[in-house]
């Protein structure tokens, strides 16, 4: 599924995938509540439906978390296209960076499956997994969906009330004409970036941690690192 969903970071710097993090969502040291409890979500990454980022895909995988439609689906992974481009095998969840999405078995082998979101099977979906060493767990960078232009307003509502007012960021295209919206929630590790797309009527709705362009160049280094000596 070569669309522009598929575009974007292409893996974690060494940095941001030390971040701890626990998949039942955030815990609290014995006798600390209150303010101490909402800067330690704060400094948490966000978490779409239960699934938060920085999780290893083999915790995911091992706990059964399903996020879309038939509910027996489950995540099929190969080498993300960012990673292709570096010359890593391709078709392959034994990678740096790998990009999976929700399958099920059908009579004739697997089919994509749908992700929900808000309640409603998403167009397209991709959740991106990446490796700080060779030896390291794959853990989860990016969550990117495709939804309808209704689920998207739901979305940008449901946000607001959760999380607090948007982060606007608006501009002029090469044209001249008004940029695209994008409403954009923040904290200290991660961001979650709604985007509304009106010639489609759909929405772009992305979970991601911080500091793309330093994942980029990360996984870069570690795979030419790596790489045989020529010449």
């Amino acid at each position: 599924m070569k669309r522009a969903l598929l575009a974007g970071v292409a893996a974690l710097a060494v940095s941001t995938l030390s971040i701890a993090v626990n998949a039942q969502g955030p815990t609290l040291p014995p006798g600390r509540t209150g303010g101490d409890a909402r800067l330690r979500i704060a400094a948490l990454p966000f978490a779409f439906r239960g699934i938060p980022l920085g999780v290893s895909l083999d915790v995911l995988r091992a706990s059964h978390t399903v996020r879309a439609t038939p509910p027996d689906s489950e995540l099929v992974c190969e080498t993300d296209v960012s990673a292709g481009a570096l010359g890593m095998r391709l078709k392959s969840d034994d990678s740096l960076v790998v990009a999976c999405r929700w399958a099920h078995r059908a009579g004739n082998g697997w089919q994509m499956s749908r992700a929900v979101v808000d309640g409603t099977p998403a167009d397209e979906h991709v959740l991106r997994f990446a490796r700080a060493s060779y030896d390291a767990p794959l853990r989860l960078f990016e969550i990117s969906f495709v939804v309808d232009g209704v689920t998207a307003e739901d979305l940008r509502s449901a946000l607001a009330v959760r999380y607090g007012a948007p982060r606007m960021q608006t501009g002029s295209t090469s044209s001249g004409l008004p940029g695209l919206p994008v409403y954009v929630w923040e904290n200290a590790v991660s961001s979650i970036t709604l985007c509304l797309l009106p010639a489609s009527g759909n929405g772009t709705l992305t979970y991601l941690l911080k500091d793309p362009d330093a994942r980029v160049k990360s996984v870069e280094r570690l795979w030419q690192d790596g790489l045989p000596e020529t010449g």
